[in-house]
């Protein structure tokens, strides 16, 4: 491999956007999480249910810089 390939190479990013699901709903948000963290779980106001609901990390979206 030549040197110049290796200085060239893209850098991953950080931190990723993923999408974050209502267990119980089906509500959904973007969340931003570090490439390197576990998955996400969190309780978080429903809208759709007027209550607190787990949401749960559902895909990754894209890479941020």
């Amino acid at each position: 491999m030549f040197l110049t390939n290796i200085l060239l190479k893209k850098a991953k990013s950080k931190n990723i956007l993923v999408l974050m699901e209502s267990a119980v709903s089906g509500h959904q948000f973007l969340k931003i999480r570090e490439r390197l963290a576990d998955k996400l779980e969190m309780i978080r106001f429903d809208p759709y249910i007027q209550r607190n609901s787990l949401y749960k990390e559902r895909k990754r979206v894209r890479s941020l810089n």
